[in-house]
């Protein structure tokens, strides 16, 4: 297991981390304490998790549970100085978590108590903006994505606002260090450039979708990210389990994430299927599991600080684990490159 420094902080961070928005639904507590016990063994040290967690599905009723569950296992293991923890404020139109209110330094108070308290912790290591409040072109927005709706002097207002607040934060011992999530490349530079102008909290990481299936991270924040020093901690690197090869020929087996979301958050679509079957094939031509497969060449991008990998059952965590054992050839990458360039937005 490899260790990446998180930005400019003082942490080091496994290339892999433990997602856990399936802890309180697909998953029990028990599943989750084994998982976060599995990993670590394995020399896991991250943990990513959000105030709006669990999903598949999202309810009010459960909000807030994978925290809570985190909590339990701190409190019950005493390996609070084992793990480095990331969670996220919910943004801006989530009406399960304060009907929808936007980041502010209000919400922000209101949620970062109520995960200190859920988490069982004095301190938070990394927390996170989870959205824009201005929107964002991840989750399949990309295609009507209207940035020219955006009223940029106050954009600018409220991101001085939430970074001095977040500053507060700091200097009061609550959090650590701060990131991004779904954000794009002129929102993470003004972020960066604000907080070096006032000697605010500089964002240490973004949590962007990134996978064999959805690469929109390569070009600007690609550059950005090596200039900036700011690494991605990339989400869904298997593509919601399309990269695992479960769904070939459209299955969907029982309890599966398809089962309860039918087009995997807008991932399913006529484009999907020849470059998914590209993958594929390129994982049993060289005797590869197809989940290694992709998180190993994830793990060669030259911005990746952690990949966040979730799983419902003890197997599937297990075969997650055992790609930072797995060295691809230049043969896998070439074939790799050649169905990227046939299919370079599936969706």
């Amino acid at each position: 297991m490899r260790f990446n420094s998180l930005g400019h902080s003082d942490i080091k961070v496994s290339e892999l981390c433990l997602g856990s928005m399936t802890w309180g639904t697909q998953n029990t507590s028990q599943d989750a304490y084994q998982q976060i016990d599995m990993a670590l063994d394995y020399g896991v040290n991250f943990i990513d998790t959000a105030e709006m967690y669990p999903t598949t599905p999202l309810s009010k009723d459960t909000q807030g549970d994978t925290e809570r569950i985190i909590g339990d296992w701190i409190a019950q293991s005493g390996r609070r100085g084992d793990v480095i923890i990331a969670t996220k404020v919910s943004g801006k139109g989530y009406k399960n978590v304060r009907d929808g209110a936007p980041i502010s330094p209000a919400s922000i108070t209101s949620a970062i108590e109520n995960s200190l308290r859920s988490l069982r912790t004095d301190y938070i290591d990394l927390y996170q903006l989870h959205w824009p409040n201005r929107g964002s072109y991840m989750f399949r927005q990309n295609w009507t994505y209207a940035p020219t709706q955006q009223d940029t002097d106050a954009t600018l207002d409220h991101m001085m606002e939430v970074l001095m607040h977040l500053d507060s934060l700091r200097l009061s011992g609550k959090i650590r260090h701060v990131g991004l999530s779904n954000e794009t490349a002129w929102g993470t530079m003004r972020w960066l450039t604000i907080a070096e102008a006032h000697n605010l909290p500089r964002m240490v990481s973004i949590q962007n979708e990134y996978s064999l299936l959805c690469r929109l991270f390569d070009l600007d924040m690609a550059e950005l990210s090596h200039h900036e020093k700011i690494g991605l901690l990339s989400f869904s690197p298997l593509a919601a389990g399309l990269l695992s090869g479960k769904y070939a020929d459209e299955a969907i087996p029982a309890g599966s994430r398809r089962s309860i979301n039918a087009d995997l958050g807008g991932r399913i679509n006529t484009h999907l299927w020849p470059a998914l079957d590209g993958y594929l094939a390129i994982a049993k031509r060289h005797e590869l599991d197809p989940c290694q497969m992709a998180l190993a060449w994830a793990a060669t991008r030259p911005f990746m600080t952690s990949q966040i990998i979730g799983a419902t059952a003890k197997t599937q965590l297990q075969t997650a684990l055992e790609s930072t054992n797995i060295q691809l050839s230049d043969a896998v990458i070439r074939d790799i490159q050649n169905i990227y360039r046939r299919h370079p937005m599936p969706y």
